[in-house]
Formats: structure tokens, sequence, C-alpha cells
């Protein structure tokens, strides 16, 4: 079947339509925009290129995708947005694309939610199954793994890293990198409060799994070491534990400081 397109949107004759789209009422669809099948685009959308969209994403309405990236260096150089499949993108979603000097893409994967007033900076890129709840905001250049929640009203400075199965609680301000399986919750800049256990049960993690990532998070956290001495623990306890290895592989390829 081909694109059902409302006659007020207006699609550039440089943009590629996959089959089953449907394109609602004032949206624009600009040349270099790529439309993968299946994808729905609600009321006053905008999409400017180069932008690729994946299968059956749903913009529901007056989202911003593929905007210049908010960076003052930038010089009008050929960067890009490329968005996987089946990903949902609420009310007023903000994407930049990434800058000539960051990589020149900003990436984000697959069934993902993002819901109304969310905001993707450029060169970020965001993993799968994530959720990031009304308002919350990436900075530039920060990478997000896999079923990342962010509550509401969340924001990450540039070139953090949350790592995969993270949780940032509603407000928090996150200025640091957060290791794969931790909470964060509002205090000031946002703190580290215990791991994601609801959240790893939830995703099939048994108890001999959570309870290794308990382990590792008191040897970082609790047990009042410094970081080279909770480094030492943490990696005798990988030895048990490929989750354990995987919290110490982030850790141990950072740049920014570890959020403590």
């Amino acid at each position: 079947m081909r694109a059902a397109i409302h006659p007020s949107a207006i699609v550039e004759p440089g943009a590629r339509i996959g089959e089953n789209v449907r394109i609602g009422a004032f949206c624009y669809i600009g040349d270099g925009v790529i439309v993968g099948d299946g994808c729905e685009f609600g009321p006053h959308c905008s999409v400017t290129g180069p932008t690729t969209i994946g299968r059956d994403n749903r913009f529901i309405g007056h989202c911003a995708v593929g905007g210049e990236p908010q960076d003052k260096k930038f010089a009008g150089e050929r960067v890009e947005l490329v968005i996987g499949d089946r990903n949902t993108f609420r009310e007023f979603v903000t994407l930049n694309r990434g800058t000539g000097g960051g990589g020149g893409v900003t990436r984000i994967g697959n069934d993902n939610w993002l819901l109304a007033y969310t905001h993707v900076a450029h060169d970020c890129v965001v993993g799968d199954h994530c959720v990031f709840s009304n308002n919350a905001t990436l900075a530039g250049h920060v990478t997000v793994g896999d079923h990342v929640i962010l509550s509401g009203f969340a924001g990450v400075h540039q070139f953090c890293r949350i790592g995969a199965h993270a949780f940032v609680g509603m407000g928090a301000f996150v200025n640091g990198d957060v290791p794969p399986f931790v909470m964060v919750a509002q205090d000031g800049y946002g703190r580290p409060r215990g791991i994601n256990s609801e959240g790893l049960k939830r995703r099939g993690f048994d108890s001999a799994r959570i309870g290794a990532i308990k382990r590792a998070y008191r040897a970082l956290y609790v047990a009042g070491s410094s970081l080279d001495e909770a480094r030492g623990k943490l990696a005798e306890l990988a030895n048990e534990s490929e989750d354990v290895r995987a919290l110490l592989d982030f850790i141990e390829s950072g740049e920014r400081p570890l959020l403590r």
C-alpha cells in the first residue's frame, strides 16, 4: 500500500517514503529524509534531513526531528540522524542531528519510548528498549545503554554515559557516568541510591545475578573504599559474574568521572 499523505502536508521531492506510511495534517518531510515502511506521523511533525528513519516508528504530533545541532560550532557540514525501528515519540519530542566534530551522527536504536517534550541533542547514542519520561533531556555526546529509564525532568550532562538497565529518578541531574544497573535519585545533582532491582526482575534476572550486582554496588558505593580499591574488589567479583564484568568494563572505559 502506498503512503497516505494528508493534503496539507508537504513532502519534498528529495524525500524517500516507504510503504504503508501515514503522514498527518500540516507535516513537513524535507529533502534527504528516508522514512521506512509502516511509520506514522501525527499532525504538525517536521522532519529535516539528512535523517534516516527505520520501520514502524510513531511520531504522535508536533515532533521536531532531524533539526540542526544546537552547537555554535556547527557550520552547515553534512551531519545526520539515524533512527531504528518500532520507536514511539510523543508530543513535542526534539531530536537533533550530529556535529562534524562529534562524529556526525545522532543514533537512536529500537523499541524506545520517548514521551512528551523529551530532547536528544547532537551526537547522542541511545540504545534499545529505553523509556524517557516527560521532559527528560540529553545534552550533546551522551551515550545511553539498553533498557535505561529516565524519569520526568531528568537531565544528563554532555559526554556522560548511562549504563544498561540504569534508572534515573525524577528531576535528577546527572553530571557523571552512571554504571549499569544503578539507580540515581535527586539530591542537588543526582546520586546513586542502590541498584534497579525491580527493573532487573522484570527483565528476567534471577536472584543469583541480582545478588552479584548488589555485592558489586556495595563494593563501589557503600564500603567507603577509594575508586582504585573498589576496582580491585570488582575485578574479584567479575570472575564469577558476567554482569559485574560488564559493570567493571564500563568503569574502565570511561573518560568522565564516575558518578559517586
